[in-house]
């Protein structure tokens, strides 16, 4: 069944009216039409069935079948990676929308390769939240994550408003595993966490000392040295599977 998204949605007044870009791909690429029906999502948790009674160019008009039920709450994860090089950052922030992270922030590390100008980083800010959105419309996920403008790494340490929970991957001797970390973290009934990743040429030690300085923990994927999309699947996937209830 195909998914609209439309923020804002209003489920309980009965009709709802889809316009623009969103309307056009339901209409003219996924060809709905009258007496067809699809599911729409508002980016904030709630979705419906509906049925098309109204469909043409940019206005798609649906009728209210059903309000779905909410999907049951996972991990609040809020995933900081210095931006990889290439396109894996696209790859990054769609798998990673599928495996149910909320936010994800984009950093400029010391030894990050990929620099950019403000207008650049608007215009890769907008292009990764086109890819949240297509894939939340593909794997269900009703609740929008953010992506945010890439800031710096300093600038991003100093936050005070993320998951109590704080986790930096490292390739250090003295990381403790994510595991034991992870299951210390599930018996203290920790529900979100936030895991930061480095660069292809890893965070630097001053980079390390700052993180640890503001209360992130060290800690280990293990003995194999992992690619940063390797490692973020890694890592959020285990976090995941700890840390839901």
């Amino acid at each position: 069944m195909h998914r609209c998204y439309l923020p804002y949605a209003d489920f309980s007044a009965g009709l709802l009216l889809i316009e623009g870009e969103e309307a056009h791909h339901a209409t003219r690429v996924m060809r709905l039409k009258e007496g067809d029906r699809c599911e729409v999502f508002d980016g904030d948790g709630h979705a419906a069935i509906a049925k098309v009674c109204g469909a043409r160019g940019s206005h798609l008009q649906l009728e209210v079948q059903e309000v779905l039920s909410p999907l049951p709450p996972v991990a609040g994860i809020t995933l900081a990676l210095a931006i990889p090089k290439g396109s894996n950052m696209d790859l990054i922030v769609q798998k990673a929308v599928e495996m149910g992270v909320s936010r994800i922030v984009p950093l400029i590390s010391e030894r990050t390769i990929v620099r950019l100008d403000a207008k650049e980083a608007a215009a890769k800010t907008t292009k990764w939240q086109r890819t949240v959105l297509e894939a939340c419309k593909q794997c269900g996920v009703n609740t929008l994550p953010v992506v945010e403008t890439p800031q710096s790494y300093s600038a991003f340490l100093q936050r005070q408003d993320l998951p109590g929970l704080r986790l930096q991957c490292a390739i250090v001797e003295h990381a403790k595993p994510l595991r034991s970390v992870l299951e210390a973290a599930r018996s203290a009934g920790e529900t979100a966490a936030t895991i930061l990743i480095g660069p292809e040429g890893d965070f630097s030690p001053a980079e390390y000392a700052a993180a640890a300085q503001a209360g992130y923990l060290l800690t280990s994927l293990g003995p194999i040295i992992l690619r940063v999309e390797t490692a973020v699947f890694m890592a959020v996937a285990a976090a995941r599977y700890a840390l839901d209830r």
